[in-house]
């Protein structure tokens, strides 16, 4: 009996380099039962193509302007969230990629031998019900894994979903950052809330030195965005920001406050 006819391997590309992107597209050309449905020229091109397009595997590069490879892991609705592997020039980040239980890890110039490997690996794991339950550990994994943030330049924007829309949240628009389980609360000056999954810690890291202050344990506030800093019995303070949010802080906080904001 002649072997089944399978269908296709569909496969969103992402990078924001255009050569980076044409010698992918020209690799995959080569492999008959591999389709490419979209690419991307960056990350927010890579949620709106893959959350459109619903592929089976995305390469994504891990070094993207705005929102990186990880990011957009992050950022995809999880219904929508297909195998992954990332793609670099840098070796660095191997583990980094594999703690995100991305499928492989590509390094710049692509070799075609490697990438016939990690698409027959997608091949395979679509075959098992190990699929979807990869799916799942990546989605909570890339939120997890750690970013080094030597090298990155602080954060500008903030990408943030709003319904089907993903916006870019100017960091100086934000007033308070507060951790809300595996869940980081945005409010903005505004009054605005986004919610988004990271991890505070990783998030502060990003942020231009300065411009935000940690009051408690699982919150920081923009300076530029406290009016009023109110004493407390115990050593605490009450803190008054420009949006009408009040936050406590703890007492440890308190302290660095004092020494931080509270000194002429």
């Amino acid at each position: 009996m002649p072997e089944p006819i399978r269908s296709p391997l569909r496969v969103v590309i992402a990078d924001d380099e255009g050569p980076a992107r044409g010698m992918l597209r020209q690799l995959l050309h080569d492999v008959p039962d591999v389709r490419i449905v979209a690419e991307a020229a960056d990350g927010l091109e890579a949620v709106a193509a893959i959350e459109r397009e619903a592929p089976d595997l995305a390469l994504l590069d891990l070094q993207m302007p705005e929102l990186d490879g990880l990011g957009v892991v992050r950022l995809v609705r999880r219904d929508r969230l297909p195998l992954f592997a990332f793609v670099t020039a840098y070796d660095a980040y191997a583990v980094k990629a594999f703690e995100a239980k991305a499928i492989d890890y590509l390094l710049k110039p692509v070799d075609r031998v490697r990438l016939f490997d990690t698409l027959q690996r997608a091949r395979d794991l679509l075959e098992h019900e190990t699929a979807r339950d990869l799916r799942k550990d990546q989605a909570r994994l890339a939120v997890e894994t750690y970013e080094d943030p030597a090298g990155l330049a602080p954060l500008a924007r903030i990408p943030v979903r709003r319904r089907d829309d993903i916006i870019l949240l100017p960091v100086a628009q934000v007033a308070s950052i507060v951790a809300d389980g595996e869940l980081m609360r945005l409010t903005t000056l505004k009054g605005e809330t986004h919610v988004i999954s990271h991890r505070l810690k990783d998030l502060e890291t990003r942020l231009q030195p300065g411009q935000f202050v940690r009051v408690e344990r699982g919150a920081l506030v923009n300076v530029e965005a406290i009016v009023r800093v109110s004493p407390l019995p115990g050593g605490v303070y009450l803190i008054a920001l420009a949006n009408g949010q009040e936050l406590r802080s703890s007492r440890l906080q308190s302290r660095v406050l004092r020494e931080q904001l509270l000194k002429l």
